[in-house]
């Protein structure tokens, strides 16, 4: 089935839907007005019309819904918030997750391929495939009818959710980036154990020369943890996680942001991949450095997912190049041992003082999100649901939980966590996010980030300064009042130190499914995957030789052709976006 006939039966559904129903367009004018007023950060309390419309048949119903994401902790709806959604609702949610942490893309893949489809789809960056296969719909109309409280939420955004400057049809709602996200605290860069930097007189942690020296002082007076040898370095190369703690810090310590696979120039907006950097070459060249001195575990490239973090949940492992949700499970079991001077620092490290991290630059609206498969059975239905998720009522309950149990409501009319819960969230999180379901349901609906104020001026979320470090251990605080930071994020860059990116976040663009691309596409990242491994591991003598035939591999596969094709995506999405002409 391809695109124009997907949307054509959907319109006949969608008639035959609301004839069904006998329309009940009036029940949402009020919502609809504020929806049409904007978004300043603080909402006004209008939105309360917009709730009772979204959630007007609570009638019990089933969505099906695959994620491409993992979600150990997924309790079927049996959590406290998970209870509260399907009595306020009527909905249940039948959820598959992708248990092997491989993006769902074999999935995705036998989705397209098949037509068996569940109601509701996360496909992250392959959502491309459905949309080609014409198994998703266009959710444009949806949103305007039935929807206020996300045309509210997203107001003048609506352009970013567009899929392309060619079809402009709007095939999922971005649900993993929160609209006006202001960024509390530090989750990524390069991390140390808190006992490392106690040890050493918490030293200056800025440069990768520094990070190098924390690892090699530390080990040499401690070659072992409780027993076993102490692993200075690891890195997680399983699957696409190679991306995150090998591959992107090579731009991420050399001054750019995240763009993917790709450095955009700003002056003209031309892609390349970003090894082909001179820079990126010594980040890399460092990396081989640390593995012939021993710093960097030798099980690096052959280990999975399950052993990096065993090696971490250990306690042996002195340091790490991540992002906080690509190992927190294992943080969270040092957490749940009482081993907190065994958990990690955030430091904003570069090859040198000369560049930046980025990790605050601001991409604006753009996020992987859901799409409503072409043969869910009341796509009206669904989407009144998921505009109730997004609602004021919906995010709170999302993100905070059952008043009176997960927190309160004091007399100035301030929410509050109770001491008890603060330290289950820390030292009980597996457990405590089982039975409570708070963190489960961010997917399932749009949301302001955090910092954004609701009508009775809390915040939607609980990552805010003072619940940020009121989640802190002893030793944490310990380690930030060293840096003289209250949080991580104050050893950062902030967000106005850079631009909006005009291109927001391209590893959420979507890219050609068929054709020259993909076939390109994947030569390259194959060849990226045995040959960053291969020269980090080479001897230093033959690094050189090794990365320069890594790069002509990489053009003679195509790599030029699929760069300039990729600078015209990168082009038409700025067009989209900002109304330039290029």
């Amino acid at each position: 089935m391809n695109r124009k006939s997907t949307k054509t039966v959907f319109t006949l559904m969608l008639l035959s839907t609301m004839l069904i129903a006998g329309c009940g367009g009036n029940n949402n004018n009020a919502a609809n007005n504020a929806a049409n007023s904007g978004n300043t950060g603080t909402n006004t309390g209008s939105e309360a019309a917009g709730n009772n419309a979204a959630a007007e048949d609570t009638s019990p119903m089933t969505i099906t819904f695959f994620g491409a994401d993992t979600s150990p902790n997924w309790n079927n709806m049996q959590d406290d918030v998970g209870k509260a959604i399907t009595e306020k609702t009527g909905v249940t949610i039948e959820a598959e997750y992708d248990v092997a942490s491989g993006g769902g893309e074999d999935k995705i893949s036998l989705m397209a391929a098949s037509a068996d489809m569940p109601d509701l789809i996360f496909a992250k960056g392959n959502l491309g495939k459905l949309i080609d296969a014409g198994m998703v719909l266009d959710l444009t109309d949806l949103i305007e009818e039935h929807a206020p409280n996300m045309k509210k939420l997203f107001s003048e955004n609506m352009n970013r959710l567009k899929y392309s400057n060619e079809d402009q049809a709007i095939y999922s709602i971005p649900t993993n980036a929160g609209v006006n996200q202001q960024s509390f605290d530090a989750t990524g860069g390069f991390e140390l154990q808190h006992r490392v930097l106690k040890e050493l007189g918490y030293p200056e942690i800025r440069t990768t020369a520094d990070f190098e020296k924390a690892l090699k002082d530390y080990v040499a007076l401690h070659p072992e943890t409780d027993g076993q040898p102490t692993i200075p370095l690891t890195l997680n190369a399983d699957d696409w996680k190679i991306m995150i703690t090998v591959t992107n810090p090579a731009f991420i310590s050399t001054g750019l942001p995240d763009d993917g696979e790709y450095y955009i120039n700003p002056e003209n907006y031309e892609a390349q991949l970003h090894y082909k950097r001179p820079e990126e070459k010594e980040y890399f060249r460092w990396l081989n450095g640390l593995y012939a001195q021993g710093l960097l575990d030798k099980d690096t490239f052959v280990q999975k997912d399950d052993q990096y973090k065993a090696k971490i949940a250990s306690g042996r492992v002195l340091g790490l190049i991540s992002q906080e949700w690509e190992y927190q499970d294992a943080e969270n079991a040092l957490k749940s041992a009482g081993k907190h001077d065994y958990t990690y620092a955030h430091f904003p490290v570069t090859m040198s003082e000369e560049y930046q991290d980025h990790s605050f630059q601001q991409t604006g609206i753009d996020g992987y999100g859901l799409a409503i498969s072409a043969e869910a059975k009341d796509p009206v239905r669904i989407i009144k649901f998921l505009d109730w998720m997004a609602s004021e009522e919906g995010q709170v309950l999302r993100n905070w939980g059952i008043e009176g149990k997960h927190y309160t409501v004091n007399a100035d009319g301030v929410r509050e966590v109770p001491a008890e819960i603060k330290d289950r969230k820390v030292n009980d999180v597996n457990n405590f996010t089982k039975e409570s379901g708070i963190g489960l349901y961010g997917v399932f609906g749009a949301k302001y980030g955090d910092g954004v104020k609701d009508s009775t001026g809390n915040y939607y979320t609980t990552s805010f300064p003072e619940e940020i470090v009121a989640s802190y251990s002893d030793v944490e605080k310990e380690s930030l009042a060293a840096y003289k930071a209250t949080t991580w994020k104050d050893l950062f860059p902030a967000e106005d130190a850079f631009p909006t990116k005009e291109w927001g976040a391209l590893y959420n663009m979507p890219t050609p499914t068929d054709g020259q691309y993909q076939v390109i596409y994947q030569k390259t990242q194959d060849i990226i995957r045995k040959r960053i491994p291969e020269a980090i591991l080479s001897a230093p003598a033959d690094f050189d030789k090794v990365y320069d035939a890594f790069l002509a591999e990489l053009d003679k596969a195509g790599a030029k052709d699929m760069e300039a094709e990729y600078t015209g995506l990168v082009k038409q999405r700025v067009e989209l976006w900002t109304g330039k002409d290029l």
